[in-house]
Formats: C-alpha cells, structure tokens, sequence
C-alpha cells in the first residue's frame, strides 16, 4: 500500500474491491428478489398488486430513513464495521423473511432489513475514497458499482428460477442464503481501515450540512430528479411480473425472470453517459436519457412479447443513463460535505423506490398496464422539467451572490 492507498496490482486492491463487490451482491440480490415473487405474494395472503409491491417498498423506504444516520455512524464507529454489521444483519433478517407467517410480519421484517441495508451505500465510496490511491479508485468503484447493478439482477432471476421448482418462501430463502455468502466474502477479504479518521459526529453539525445543501436549488432539483426517476424505475419492474404471467402472454415465472436481464443495459448506458455527459454537458444527456426512458415505455404498450422486450431494454438504458447524469451532477454542484450530499440523493432515491414504487400497484388495479405507463410517463415528465431549469437556478444563484449581477 502506497502513502496514498492501495494501487492497482496489489495484494490490498484486489482484497479491497473484490470486498465491495461482494457487499454489493450481498445488499442488493436480498433487496430485489422479492420483485420476482410479487404475484405470489399476492396469491398466497390474498392482497392486491399495490400491497403485495409493499415487500420492495418496505426494504428501500426504510433505507431512505436511515441512510443519512448510517453516514454519520460510520464518521463514529469506523467504515468497515458498520458495513460488516450491516452485511451481516441484513443477510440473517433475509433468512428469516420466508418463515413470515403473514403478510405483516413479512414487512415487519423487510422493513429492518432495509435499516440494515442502509450502512452499506452509506459507507462504502468513503471506505473506498480512503483507502485506494486516487489514481485507481475508478476502477476500485467500478466495482463496487458492478456488484450493485449485478446483484439486483441476480436476485430477481434467482428467485424466479426457484420458483419454477417450488414455492415463493424457497425462491427467498434461496436469495437469502446467497446473500450470506457474499457477505463472508465480504468479511473475509475486506481489509481493515487505515487512513480511516474518527470524526466528531453530532445531531447538529449533521443537520446543519443537510440544511445547507437544502437551501441550494440546483441539489434540490437533483433530489427530485432521483425521487420520480427511481420511483418510476421501480414502478415499471413491479408490475412488469404481474403482466407477463397473464394473458396474452402466459409466460412462466422462469422466463420472467429473464427478463431480468434487460437490466444489463444500465450496465452499459449508465458509463456510456458519463462519457457523453463530459463531452456534451450534463443537462443534454439527462433530458435525452429521459427522452430514451419515456420512448421505450411507450413502446412496451402493445400486447406483443417483443415490443414489451424492446421497450423495457430502452426504458432501463434510458434510466441508468439518467441516473449516472443526476448522481455525477450532485458531487460536482456540492463542494463542501459531499457526503451529506450524497447520503441526500440517496435518500431520495430510494424513498421515491418505496413511495411511487408501490403507488404503481394502484394504477394497475384500476387499468392495468396502461394505468402504469401513464403514471411513469407522468414522473418522467416532471424529472424531464427539472432537469431544465437546473442550468437556470445556477445562474440565478451566482446573480444573488455577485452584486449589481441581475
């Protein structure tokens, strides 16, 4: 390990990201693999579509609340046992999740899973940042990052393929066993912190850099960019299982989850519009993104397996472009307490995956999957004025800051 942290060919790198790519898969293929199992759900406690979308909602809203707390803990008690802590709970609740007896008690205890989910977003880039020389902590975070959008996939597919051969409790239990192991993987490689310093935490001087950031309408736009995109997301994904089991298409719940894999296009937009955001400024590639997102979303309209293919794959590419814009900008606007800043966005994030994800199951109640695409549709349209007017809030920000500027 240099003076600067660990490089790229060395003993520590590969420890150090093969670590966060197990924290990755261990959050988010327990997070996301009760999407797969929704219809059941709702068979098996008689409740409709929005209730049943309650066993995502629970875990990301809960993880909304306690994310910025997570960052505060992890300035007091260290990054790495905050994160072990967290990998470790949240893998045992998971396990725990198909001997729910009820529709209750299995919210009760997704909803503390996603408190424990929460140290481990909340925690990991500054573990990172800390601890890998700045040259490579690109590559470092890449895989984090892979171990994110990889997990989420993993646990929907899984869960689906086991549901073909038994039950929706095995499919979840499957989902929480693998969980456990990528977080003894996690415990296993991750190396303890060494330019980690203990900060002073305090219910003030956290709620006084939240403020600040608040105060700034570019963050805010930003914030709620990230809530409608995400709920919108999330929306889509609910009901997509509870479309594709019915008639015209009849599909089982293995092919379901296959479709799964059309969520490997954010794999590639989402660095794709990095590049192009640098190139051509971040406010074109955010609206065109959302232009791609809303185009494949009215292409999914058609009762006809490829449409609803094509339409999904451009919607997903279109929101992972959207977000890799909208999470880039906030760093770049936050120049001070970029943590806070972050933890913001990310709350944001996932409240509006809790929130608009389970309003989706009342639309398409009342009108099925045109119900959803005109209440996804109508969040895009919001993100997409948003992200208009953040070029106009910087110049009216700098007027207030520069006198005699008007």
């Amino acid at each position: 390990m240099s003076d600067q942290g660990y490089r790229r060919g060395e003993a520590g790198y590969r420890d150090i990201t093969w670590a966060l790519f197990a924290a990755g898969m261990a959050t988010f293929v327990a997070m996301y693999a009760a999407q797969a199992v929704l219809p059941e759900l709702s068979d098996e406690f008689s409740v409709g579509p929005a209730t049943s979308a309650l066993a995502v909602s629970a875990t990301t809203g809960t993880l909304a609340l306690a994310i910025v707390p997570a960052s505060a803990l992890s300035e007091r008690f260290g990054r790495v046992r905050v994160m072990a802590s967290a990998a470790l709970a949240s893998a045992l609740l998971g396990c725990l999740v198909p001997l729910a007896p009820s529709m209750g008690v299995l919210l009760t205890i997704r909803g503390l899973q996603g408190v424990c989910f929460a140290g481990i977003p909340a925690t990991a880039m500054a573990y990172l940042a800390e601890e890998v020389d700045p040259e490579h902590l690109g590559g470092a975070m890449g895989r984090y990052i892979a171990g994110t959008t990889v997990g989420g996939l993993s646990g929907r597919v899984l869960a689906a393929f086991v549901l073909d051969h038994s039950g929706w409790r095995w499919a979840l239990e499957a989902a929480g066993l693998a969980a456990l192991a990528f977080t003894g993987l996690f415990l296993w490689k991750a190396p303890a912190s060494r330019s980690f310093v203990r900060a002073p935490v305090g219910l003030r001087t956290t709620t006084a850099n939240v403020v600040g950031h608040l105060r700034n309408g570019r963050l805010i736009a930003l914030y709620l960019t990230a809530f409608l995109l995400m709920g919108g997301f999330v929306a889509v994904y609910n009901m997509l299982g509870f479309r594709l089991i019915a008639a015209p298409f009849h599909l089982p719940q293995s092919a379901v989850g296959l479709v799964f894999l059309l969520y490997l296009a954010g794999t590639v937009s989402s660095a794709a519009a990095g590049r192009l955001a640098d190139r051509f400024g971040r406010k074109p590639v955010l609206v065109v993104s959302e232009i791609v997102a809303v185009l494949g979303l009215l292409i999914t309209l058609p009762a006809a397996l490829t449409a609803v293919l094509i339409g999904v794959l451009l919607f997903t590419a279109g929101f992972f472009a959207a977000h890799s814009v909208a999470s880039g900008w906030v760093g770049a606007i936050a120049s001070e307490h970029r943590a806070e800043a972050s933890a913001l966005y990310l709350f944001a994030y996932y409240f509006g995956s809790s929130v608009l994800g389970a309003l989706a199951g009342v639309w398409f109640t009342a009108d099925g999957w045109n119900g959803v695409v005109v209440y996804v549709a109508a969040l895009f349209g919001l993100a997409l004025a948003f992200a208009a007017i953040i070029p106009l809030l910087r110049r009216r920000r700098a007027a207030r800051s520069e006198p005699g500027v008007l």
